[in-house]
């Protein structure tokens, strides 16, 4: 069976059917030679095992290197210098080779004009002038996230965008005041939500409602749904991951938020593992708001500036009259510096007149050299769409499930539990494997060993990503040799 057919069976619900070769080089390799995308990976710089060793700067970069064996089976391949295999995306993206360019151009900007890089436009230079970087970000992103360029903002990091925008859709009453979210939301946003309870004076405990999983760590739609319908006079705010960290669980976003706002409710994503792993189209669905990080499938760096998403509706700056004369009519929010319509912003009145849309919600000015990483990131998704990159991790993913579930076969007693949905509409290209208790450490060690990288979370858990930008079936072919040897297998 060819990619595509994979693609169009694993889009029309239907399982991948893999034929009895598939746990074989060979075929791995004949279903990279059929991906369209695949040029993509030589956009990206990819650890190798001699790299991952390194406990000092060398003034070197990881080489770009054909991958050898990666330590399978004994075989000798070039060594060191081979590619690591990166199953990380999902923590944090590898590093596009498009990055150094594009910060080496805004630091020979900024030594070159000084200050007036805020207004020019430098020829050879893969940037806009400083005070259009944010913009020129969001007007990449529109197909990353399905939303107008003017629904999009780059600001901030993401629990502090969480902030930002809950402290304009959060407007708890007497009789609104509960925010839904998940059982076990990331930390931060556990953190974000409560202390957001706490500043308007509510106790968490009466307005923290939790959903908790059917079974296992998956909760069902129908379970989400049944819980809006228990507290939908008393909630002012849903806000749930587009797809749980833990178990990369992808939540159905438009059936819920249709749900929710039937009932009167403000609905907000975290889409940290979500925007540039899934198809989204968040103005379609009457989103109100949401937020994303960069730094793990936008592959924009480490602490990277984050997006977020305000539907139109939420963002419109309107006069009832003469609008050089009267003041505006907006969406209360937190108001800052490069929120204000740059039109007049150096007026340097102290009229705040917010610009039109989702840069309307920025308070402070975006830094330059952390949106040249961002825009070198998006610059590779323009080479591209999020529907070859959905459709290629379809089958990436499929086929990481199917040799997982070998070599559970193989061992007869299983070593692990997949705990990500089984159904691919309902995942993303994250599968979380559920160890027997005390394998993790030393499976972890045994990976890094053989140059692969994925994500451990304690106590027992194994998050393996796939990012279809830069890994390749025959990555997965690979890994799973590596793993089986771990496993002693």
């Amino acid at each position: 069976m060819s990619l595509k057919a994979f693609v169009e069976r694993l889009r029309s619900g239907a399982p991948p059917e893999f034929p009895q070769d598939a746990n074989s080089l060979q075929f791995a390799q004949s279903l990279d030679s059929q991906d369209s995308i695949r040029h993509l990976r030589d956009e990206f710089i990819l650890p190798t095992k001699a790299s991952l060793k390194k406990r000092a700067l060398d003034g070197t970069i990881p080489g770009q290197v054909n991958s050898g064996t990666n330590g399978v089976n004994g075989a000798a391949g070039s060594g060191d210098d081979e590619q690591g295999i990166y199953f990380v995306g999902n923590s944090l993206g590898a590093q596009p080779k498009a990055v150094r360019e594009y910060v080496h151009a805004q630091l020979e900007t900024w030594a070159s004009v000084g200050v007036n890089g805020h207004f020019t436009d430098m020829a050879a230079s893969p940037l806009v002038q400083w005070q259009d970087m944010a913009e020129d970000c969001a007007n990449k992103s529109a197909d990353l996230v399905g939303a107008s360029p003017s629904e999009i903002v780059y600001m901030g990091t993401l629990t502090v965008n969480l902030h930002m925008l809950m402290a304009s859709f959060y407007r708890p009453d007497d009789r609104r005041h509960k925010v839904i979210l998940e059982w076990k939301p990331f930390p931060s946003d556990h953190y974000a939500i409560e202390s957001q309870i706490v500043w308007h004076g509510r106790d968490p405990a009466q307005s923290m409602v939790k959903i908790e999983p059917d079974q296992g760590y998956v909760i069902s739609t129908e379970k989400v749904l049944a819980t809006i319908d228990a507290h939908a006079d008393s909630t002012a705010l849903l806000l749930l991951p587009g797809i749980q960290y833990y178990s990369g669980q992808f939540f159905d976003i438009p059936r819920i938020t249709a749900y929710a706002k039937e009932r009167g409710i403000v609905v907000g994503w975290d889409l940290a593992h979500a925007a540039g792993n899934v198809e989204l189209k968040l103005h379609d669905w009457d989103v109100d708001f949401a937020c994303w990080c960069t730094y793990k499938y936008i592959n924009a760096g480490p602490g990277a500036t984050a997006g977020a998403f305000v539907h139109e509706r939420h963002g419109k700056v309107e006069y009832s009259g003469d609008g050089d004369t009267e003041a505006p009519t907006y969406r209360p929010r937190l108001a800052g510096w490069y929120g204000g319509d740059k039109r007049v912003r150096f007026n340097m009145a102290n009229t705040f007149v917010p610009t039109p849309g989702a840069a309307g919600f920025q308070a402070s000015n975006p830094s330059a050299l952390d949106l040249a990483a961002v825009s070198a990131a998006l610059s590779v998704f323009n080479k591209t769409s999020m529907r070859e990159l959905r459709s290629k991790a379809l089958v990436l993913t499929a086929y990481a499930e199917h040799l997982l579930d070998q070599i559970n076969a193989e061992a007869g007693t299983p070593f692990f539990t997949i705990i990500t949905p089984r159904d691919p509409a309902r995942r993303g290209t994250q599968l979380s494997i559920l160890l027997r208790e005390g394998l993790l450490d030393g499976i972890a060690e045994a990976l890094e060993r053989n140059g692969v990288m994925c994500d451990k979370r304690k106590p027992d858990v194994l998050r393996v990503a796939p990012v279809p930008l830069y890994s390749r079936f025959e990555d997965v072919w690979r890994f799973m040799q590596i793993l089986r040897g771990a496993l002693g297998l």
